[in-house]
């Protein structure tokens, strides 16, 4: 499905600068009903942004409606000695966690507004986001009790990985991955 007016633009970190508020937003409305948890806040969620836009490989893609956004995605390349598989609590194959900094994209954030969900814009977000990454796989984290979002990733393609509680007051969550090649 296609959103008549929807804009997608691909940003980089030093783009991203001039719509932070807005991206902020946008948090804000996506995770309304949780601001009040510490790992959830907006300064929490903008810490950890700040982090993704120092990796290389870091891309964003904002959607638009009207000039607002309604959406977007961002992530970076895990790069050797990468945090980003600390927490993992299940047993994997050796070697599945090692990154070279061109192995592996990670999606942190994909997030569209209430308006927005439903009608097929968080996957063009996603696509785009993706679209000419040179990485072998990507991959994403999604909170276990999200079951419904978990079966969108794996109806685009993403397959179960293991389980992951990456800081100490985060929740548990399901690390999945697509191949790109």
């Amino acid at each position: 499905m296609r959103v008549d007016g929807l804009r997608l633009e691909r940003r980089d970190a030093a783009g991203l600068g001039d719509i932070r508020p807005q991206l902020l937003e946008v948090y804000a409305e996506v995770y309304a009903d949780r601001l009040g948890e510490e790992f959830h806040s907006v300064e929490r969620f903008d810490e950890r942004h700040g982090w993704n836009t120092e990796v290389p490989g870091f891309a964003a893609v904002v959607g638009y409606l009207d000039e607002r956004p309604i959406g977007y995605a961002y992530g970076c390349t895990l790069q050797d000695g990468t945090r980003w598989w600390n927490g993992l609590r299940t047993p994997v194959q050796d070697g599945a966690t090692v990154e070279s900094g061109a192995r592996t994209f990670a999606l942190s954030e994909l997030m569209v507004v209430d308006k927005a969900r439903g009608t097929g814009v968080a996957r063009q977000i996603h696509d785009e986001l993706l679209r000419g990454r040179p990485e072998e796989r990507v991959t994403l984290l999604v909170e276990r009790d999200h079951l419904r979002v978990r079966a969108l990733y794996e109806a685009w393609g993403y397959e179960w990985f293991g389980e992951v509680q990456p800081f100490e007051d985060s929740p548990v969550y399901d690390a999945m991955v697509l191949d790109l090649r």
